[in-house]
């Protein structure tokens, strides 16, 4: 019976194993091993960047990147797996990670006009710059005690028995400061209205 062809499958195994040596021989600074090493992954690298997603106009700006990481790290290669798997699982981290650097930049408008765009975006009912700089005006002129005490609980919305353990102060005092706070702020209002 005769054997089962497997010319194609020791070639890649050969090559494989080539791949790895010359990535052993570049951890143990061979430059010639270097430059056979990213000769011979660079177009596996860069088509397996293009096959992940990336805009093939940035798969070389990912190979790059894949090969500077993979070359800082090659110390820390042990070759217990083949470099080129070594190598592709670094290009993967390179373009997960170019994704969410995208993803947490903000996103650039293609517009003149950004103050028209910013006020369309901005909820209805909220209060907009000039009532913010009224209610500014209006908590200045609060005692610095009540303000306090009318900051922590109406606006950042703190429970009074956590703005007293906050303040040290007990929560009675905290509730007085509060409503004395309330009073003077709508009389406040009242006067400049």
């Amino acid at each position: 019976m005769p054997a089962a062809p497997t010319d194609g499958v020791d070639a890649v195994e050969d090559n494989n194993q080539r791949v790895t040596a010359w990535a052993l021989a570049a951890r143990d600074g061979d430059p010639d091993a270097v430059e056979r090493f990213v000769r011979a992954t660079r177009h596996d690298v860069r088509r397996f960047v293009i096959r992940l997603g990336a805009d093939p106009h940035a798969a070389d700006d990912l190979t790059q990147e894949t090969y500077l990481r993979a070359l800082t790290g090659l110390p820390s290669f042990a070759g217990r797996s083949s470099a080129r798997t070594w190598l592709l699982s670094i290009a993967r981290r390179v373009v997960v990670d170019r994704y969410r650097n995208a993803a947490a930049r903000p996103r650039l408008l293609d517009t003149d006009n950004w103050q028209e765009v910013a006020e369309r975006a901005q909820p209805v009912g909220l209060p907009g710059f000039d009532e913010g700089v009224a209610l500014l005006d209006l908590l200045a002129e609060l005692d610095p005690a009540r303000r306090e005490m009318f900051l922590l609980t109406q606006l950042l919305g703190l429970p009074y028995a956590d703005a007293a353990e906050a303040t040290g102060c007990p929560i009675g005092t905290v509730r007085s400061r509060v409503a004395r706070a309330r009073e003077q702020m709508t009389a406040l209002l009242a006067s400049a209205a």
